[in-house]
């Protein structure tokens, strides 16, 4: 199968799965905000960024290398046992250092979490190989499986638990869940490898090597992820992190309709079009093309009608993080452009090129909380963690030009007009006397205007692109 047939088809198992698995949970978010405290999601939220923090020496950025095309990893099966064994070795050495600083520092609810999470971490760890070698296939049908499986299993398990004991063990549960259907579907039904151990030293040399540049890279994802959640943990408490952590997760939910199967497969495509400018220029800018249209329809819905949300599903327990739900809701506009140019450089092995970005980005945050978080709470954090991320955007842009030709008014002109004006002409209509007064009504009006306004002006501007766009598609998926 061509590699345009494959990029498609997996996009198409990623994008079903992410429907899927979104819309199951979205409803266990909304039903778990109902039933349980606001301070168990801060607890539960700062032990998993804590773990997500250190969980990257595990794999050292070898992935990254395991994907990359060169002469060490020319033979897969052996490639993936040097992974796997190394992986190994990591996740050992972390667990026992974790396990033993836990023991030492950790009291309470965040001990217990912390705790449950290393067991589980562990072993989600040991499913990695498997996974990089079906991304470096661009064959994901598999992985789709394990995603939509994980997503309706660990609801059933959370809300079971939540029914019974509205505590943190409602949401540490879904972890046990996850892992043992990802380690099932991955090494027991039909296996996608079976492991092996080997240390083949060139191999070895090659992975350690590539990890060495890709490790810091690794880290500042992770970091620019999780310093804010740990941040607001330590310095506002457990409940103002309740709040954040929920904004977040409803803030995020749009760029996993499309932003996280599109970058799961772009990875893959990159990294076999990395020898030919200008495939790779095309297939750079089509997918973030897609992106950045996607993502500006969906955060522009939910920046306009984040009131009536909070209010009819979650309840007013939550609108105490309104301001900052608005606001990380830009996060959700530009973050997916942030993972495709990072999985660019990873194709072309340049993986120190990240690194330079998210320094800089990683400096602005921290400089955002120390001023912004003290005098504003989570709304402050929220407005340094999008000052980090339009650094990043900028930045990440502009360093991979040496490698893909784009346009940037492009990709960005467009859909941000047909934002702002959508968002104008959304919030007018709210307004009217006939429609003011009712959540329901106001919300159904703002969704409707926008949506109609937003695609308008984007047909009306690119009506030949996208025309273009189909029909090229069509042509490759005959010719494949």
């Amino acid at each position: 199968m061509s590699l345009v047939r494959r990029s498609i088809t997996s996009t198409g198992w990623n994008a079903a799965a992410n429907v899927l698995s979104l819309v199951v949970l979205f409803a266990r978010s909304v039903l778990l905000a109902r039933m349980l405290p606001v301070a168990v999601f801060g607890a539960y939220r700062q032990a998993g960024s804590l773990i997500s923090l250190t969980v990257v020496l595990t794999g050292f950025g070898m992935p990254g290398a395991f994907l990359h095309r060169a002469p060490e990893t020319a033979d897969e099966e052996q490639a993936a046992a040097v992974l796997f064994t190394l992986k190994l070795l990591f996740t050992l050495f972390w667990l026992a250092l974790m396990v033993t600083a836990t023991l030492l520092f950790a009291e309470g609810d965040l001990r217990l979490a912390l705790l449950w999470l290393l067991t589980t971490s562990t072993g989600m760890q040991l499913t990695e190989t498997p996974r990089s070698i079906l991304r470096r296939r661009v064959v994901h049908r598999r992985l789709a499986m394990v995603q939509t499986f994980t997503a309706v299993g660990t609801t059933i398990a959370a809300l079971l638990w939540a029914w019974l004991s509205p505590s943190l063990l409602a949401l540490l549960v879904t972890d046990v869940v996850a892992v043992l259907i990802a380690l099932f579907l991955l090494y027991g039904y039909r296996p996608v490898w079976r492991p092996r151990l080997s240390l083949d030293r060139p191999t070895v040399r090659y992975f350690l090597d590539f990890g060495r540049r890709n490790f810091m890279a690794s880290f500042l994802v992770q970091a620019l992820d999780r310093v804010d959640d740990v941040w607001t943990g330590f310095y506002l408490g457990e409940r103002p992190l309740g709040f954040y952590s929920r904004a977040y997760t409803f803030a995020t939910y749009p760029r996993q309709i499309l932003a996280v199967p599109v970058n799961t497969v772009a990875v893959g495509t990159y990294a076999e079009l990395s020898d030919d400018r200008r495939r790779l220029s095309q297939a750079f800018f089509r997918t973030n093309a897609l992106l950045v249209r996607t993502g500006f329809i969906l955060g522009g819905v939910l920046a306009l009608i984040a009131p009536e949300f909070i209010r009819l599903l979650l309840g007013d327990k939550w609108l105490p993080m309104l301001d900052a739900f608005r606001l990380m809701l830009l996060y959700t506009l530009l973050d997916p452009i942030k993972g495709t140019v990072a999985n660019l450089f990873i194709a072309v092995g340049k993986p120190e090129y990240i690194v330079r970005a998210r320094l800089a980005q990683l400096a602005v945050m921290l400089a955002g909380l120390v001023l912004l978080g003290p005098p504003l709470g989570i709304v402050g954090v929220a407005l340094a963690v999008n000052l980090m991320l339009l650094v990043g955007i900028v930045l990440l842009l502009w360093q991979s030009r040496p490698f893909v030709d784009f346009n940037a008014w492009r990709l960005f002109a467009a859909p941000l007009l047909a934002l702002l004006v959508g968002m104008g002409g959304a919030w007018a209509a709210s307004q009217l006397p006939a429609v003011a007064g009712s959540d329901w009504r106001t919300g159904a009006v703002k969704l409707v205007v926008f949506g109609l306004v937003y695609g308008a002006i984007l047909f009306l501007l690119e009506r030949r692109q996208m025309l273009d766009m189909i029909a090229m598609l069509r042509r490759q998926l005959r010719r494949s």
